[in-house]
């Protein structure tokens, strides 16, 4: 066994994680659908949302024979909506060419929708005992400071120097073991801002704590200035009820319903009376919303407008409808419109 795996292993005997929900029964299907969640997601987060999603959800065929509106439902507020979206793709996948098991090849996985070496690997090695590396936000820390791997860790040179790290260090025994503990040293010691060093197993051979450069190993991702776009969103009344638009797929919230986007008030506005044949017998806007996505910064002005005549049924079922927000259908909503809606309830 190799140096890293030892000592590795002997302190996640003691200190490791072993109750999280996915790990009490480590099916391929459980372990697939919480590595797709915890890709970009902090554990606790995942935590309030895996046992309602396997409830809803608890086979793959399940998951397969949903619709996406109920997916989209069951994953609203862990954002990152391409994730339930590839999931879903990749679950009629595997009901239609793999017999509704899950792949046991590193190909085979690779070949589903938001599956990455390091996920597959994961899936793997956790579920099956298989010999598969695996380089997750945590792993990449861990072995960018234990080697002394300068830079971000992001870079396709330090990626490459990565995986040979992460090949020669996974043992071909107790490899599930060795997957969640560099996982779990990675989340609970080995920390960006503040490692516990002194509490770490693999601090003896460390190269970076022996430079003194557990703050700089790794570095940061360059930064570079964050865009930032704006829009009206329009949330249309009628008799109590609001007007949510279905996103396309693709693209940022896709799939999802929200609020129609306008350039300006006045677009809004000429946008009703065209296609309700009405006016607007109150409009009230409401303060600024801002929402972080991964590149950039949206800053959304909701303005409210109360229909003067009940605007009646939309034309496309599939794209529009009218909800009532103190009791929203059950679809994928994000999370900046679910508190929007939680507020015109609040209103009522």
């Amino acid at each position: 066994m190799n140096s890293i795996a030892a000592p590795l292993l002997n302190w996640w005997d003691e200190h490791g994680r072993k109750d999280l929900p996915w790990q009490l029964d480590a099916s391929p299907y459980r372990v697939w659908v919480s590595e797709i969640m915890l890709q970009q997601t902090q554990v606790t987060t995942v935590e309030r949302y895996f046992d309602r999603f396997m409830q809803a959800f608890p086979a793959v065929d399940d998951l397969a024979a949903a619709s996406e509106d109920d997916v989209l439902h069951q994953w609203s507020g862990l954002g990152y909506y391409s994730r339930a979206r590839n999931l879903h793709k990749a679950a009629r996948l595997i009901v239609a060419e793999f017999a509704g098991e899950l792949p046991d090849t590193l190909d085979g996985m690779l070949a589903l929708p938001g599956v990455g070496r390091s996920t597959a690997g994961a899936v793997l090695a956790l579920s099956r005992e298989q010999h598969h590396p695996i380089l997750d936000g945590n792993a990449k820390r861990v072995l960018a400071r234990y080697f002394a791997v300068h830079g971000w860790s992001g870079s396709t040179q330090n990626l490459k120097i990565l995986w040979q790290h992460a090949e020669a260090c996974t043992p071909v025994d107790r490899v599930a073991n060795y997957t969640q503990a560099i996982m779990d040293l990675g989340a609970t010691l080995c920390k960006r801002g503040r490692p516990a060093c002194d509490l770490c197993p693999l601090q003896d051979d460390c190269k970076a704590y022996a430079l003194g450069q557990t703050r700089e190993i790794p570095a940061p991702k360059p930064k570079k200035a964050r865009p930032r776009r704006s829009a009206f969103i329009l949330m249309a009344r009628s008799q109590g009820d609001v007007l949510l638009e279905k996103r396309p797929s693709q693209g940022i919230w896709g799939g999802l319903w929200s609020f129609p986007e306008f350039e300006s008030e006045d677009a809004a506005i000429a946008w009703l009376a065209q296609r309700f044949r009405t006016t607007a017998q109150a409009m009230r806007a409401w303060p600024a919303v801002e929402h972080a996505f991964s590149h950039y910064d949206f800053v959304m002005q909701p303005l409210e407008i109360e229909l003067n005549t009940r605007a009646g049924e939309v034309a496309d079922k599939d794209r529009w409808r009218w909800v009532n927000p103190q009791a929203p259908d059950n679809v994928g909503l994000p999370a900046p419109v679910s508190k929007l809606l939680n507020g015109l309830a609040a209103a009522d």
